[in-house]
């Protein structure tokens, strides 16, 4: 179990990276902010829309999976025995001092 869990969460990390990646490599809708406050960037966001482009069929299909991964490594990570990050730590207790 342990095998699966950390190649999930490899796997889990390049899936987020390659995400990141495309969708920094797509090219934006509108030009400008002042398209966007009744320019010319108002036909094009509420208009027809294309053709879907490589890079936007790889960002649905990665966006798709990092949720299906994130679902999975949530179940998985509830399974396991340690459902906190500070388990195992040691906590001391202070009582402030008296005037």
């Amino acid at each position: 179990m342990t095998f699966v869990l950390y190649f999930t969460v490899f796997f889990f990390v390049v899936v987020c990276l390659f995400l990141i990646g495309v969708v920094l490599l797509q090219q934006g809708k509108s030009a400008d902010l002042a398209s966007a406050f009744g320019g010319q960037g108002t036909q094009t966001a509420f208009g027809p829309r294309g053709t879907a482009n490589l890079f936007t069929r790889l960002t649905t299909w990665s966006a798709v999976l990092f949720m299906v991964l994130a679902i999975v490594l949530t179940v998985m990570f509830s399974r396991t025995g340690n459902h906190s990050v500070l388990s195992g730590t040691h906590t001391s207790t202070s009582v402030p001092a008296k005037k």
